[in-house]
């Protein structure tokens, strides 16, 4: 296997990113994307020799003050100021594994040759990269729609020696690591800085992270709600092929046939049933789970399209010897497509706890709050409160940040995406969902005990016995604190290749 990636014009996917991060692979642009990369800078430098007209972000102000003509001895300057002046994020750190996908969607966007950005530029972004060298960014700032100014500003920062960075699990100035590694700081030239600071890297870098999180949670949560059935001595019916081939959604016949070969050779539930029907929550997990895989099939789609796009402003057509501007940095497609993806995983918490509800009811011979000698012992009561706050605190989240906009520099940037805050929402609501469903997975784990000696089908028995590594059936009250963050250690350590998982999600492999 290679360990490099080859920056061209071949299309990012999924896929090459997860593999790209988990194998640390090495990037090294094409000769075509050089090529590409000195045309523009070629013409554009042609361009300014040749016209004195303004031409926006290139030698004009910013904003508002786009009709501002900077002269050609400050061209420099005025892109430095940029960086500078726009680098005033705020709240918590952006984690670094999603910095590290900023790096590489960023350098992607300004390999195609629209850009009109220096080579050694793009090449320091991928220094930094290589070396996991990770600017302080922050969560807050960005409205989603001049590009994430504030966020890529600090991306932007220690090119010229200017802010901070993480090397190793240290923190160093950006002049004292640009001096580690004998680099020198990126002088920027006209167009630069806007063309690092216009972009949706960091809503899509969210996203790229949150959709393989929210691929893992969906395949869990299919599995853990395998248990819950049985556990609850539900019924397989609802789950029968010919119900789904008569309302066909991908989704949902997915869900629907993996539920049928997770619970093969089960005795639980192969059993004679005294009720003929069983709660939503148990009886439509292929609507809503299926639903869920639907969305994100969408969201993907959004995301694949946005990650190998040129989204900073203007752009350059040295071949039509034109410079557009537009706005292409305008966030709402994402915007929408992570609010979507909000709704979309709050739906699998939601009815998620409402199984753990179901199987702490005391009901179908199950003991109440799944303890021996209910009263002396609370046993799994509490837990389905913890899943309920977090579940509450989802729906709060969930809301749209898409439907929201406030004007900005004095009424030039008068309509925002503010899909900065749809992702950093996202990030915490799906962090919550892993939480939920481990919650469901401790309490279906130790329902499923009160059908000893019946056991569950072989696979599942099989996850269950990995599970218990993790956490023991629990007889009596003890800090059950403890056993929800095993339960959650216990799905992030639980290992699935990303191939699988759109296997597992879709049928079909995603390329």
């Amino acid at each position: 296997m290679s360990l490099q990636h080859i920056i061209s014009s071949e299309e990012l996917d999924i896929i090459t990113i997860y593999d790209i991060i988990k194998n640390q692979k090495k990037l090294k642009l094409s000769e075509e994307s050089e090529s590409k990369i000195r045309a523009c800078k070629f013409y554009l430098d042609n361009r300014l020799v040749k016209d004195k007209n303004p031409m926006y972000g290139i030698n004009t102000g910013f904003g508002s003050l786009y009709n501002v003509k900077i002269s050609d001895k400050d061209l420099t300057i005025l892109q430095e100021n940029l960086v500078m002046s726009h680098a005033c994020g705020t709240g918590d750190r952006v984690p670094e594994s999603i910095v590290k996908i900023m790096l590489l969607l960023k350098i992607q966007s300004l390999s195609y040759g629209r850009s009109g950005v220096q080579l050694e530029t793009v090449n320091r972004l991928i220094e930094f990269f290589n070396n996991d060298v990770f600017p302080f960014v922050f969560t807050q700032g960005s409205l989603g729609a001049s590009g994430d100014l504030a966020p890529l500003a600090h991306l932007a920062l220690p090119l010229l020696g200017k802010g901070k960075v993480v090397h190793n699990e240290s923190i160093y100035e950006a002049n004292d690591i640009l001096k580690k590694f004998n680099w020198k700081p990126i002088k920027l030239e006209a167009k630069e800085g806007l063309a690092l600071l216009n972009g949706t890297q960091f809503m899509s870098a969210y996203g790229i992270y949150l959709l393989i999180h929210s691929h893992k949670a969906s395949y869990l949560a299919d599995i853990i709600a395998c248990i819950s059935l049985d556990a609850f001595d539900g019924r397989l019916d609802p789950f029968h092929d010919l119900v789904h081939s008569v309302r066909p959604h991908p989704g949902q016949r997915k869900v629907a046939r993996r539920f049928n070969e997770l619970l093969k050779g089960s005795e639980i539930i192969e059993q004679e049933k005294e009720h003929v029907q069983d709660p939503y929550s148990f009886r439509c997990i292929p609507q809503v789970h299926g639903a869920t895989k639907d969305t994100l099939d969408f969201v993907e789609k959004v995301i694949m399209t946005e990650i190998n796009a040129v989204t900073d402003n203007p752009n350059i057509f040295h071949e039509e010897d034109l410079i557009i501007s537009g706005g292409n940095f305008h966030g709402q497609p994402l915007a929408l497509a992570l609010d979507y993806l909000k709704i979309a995983m709050a739906e699998i918490g939601n009815i998620s706890e409402r199984r753990v509800f179901q199987l702490v009811s005391g009901l179908r011979g199950l003991p109440a709050f799944l303890v021996d000698n209910p009263g002396l012992n609370s046993g799994f009561m509490i837990p389905q409160y913890t899943a309920a706050s977090i579940v509450s605190a989802n729906k709060q989240l969930a809301t749209p940040a898409s439907v929201d906009s406030i004007v900005s520099s004095n009424g030039q940037e008068d309509h925002v995406s503010m899909g900065a805050n749809a992702a950093t929402q996202a990030y915490t609501l799906i962090k919550n969902v892993e939480r939920v469903i481990a919650i469901e997975l401790m309490n279906a784990s130790q329902a499923l005990e009160f059908r000893r000696p019946l056991t569950t089908s072989p696979l599942l028995e099989t996850f269950l016995e990995q599970y218990r590594t993790y956490v023991p059936f629990i007889k009596v009250d003890q800090v059950l604190h403890d056993d929800i963050e095993a339960s959650i250690q216990f799905l992030k350590d639980f290992e699935i290749e990303i191939e699988e998982l759109f296997i597992n999600n879709y049928g079909v492999e995603k390329h």
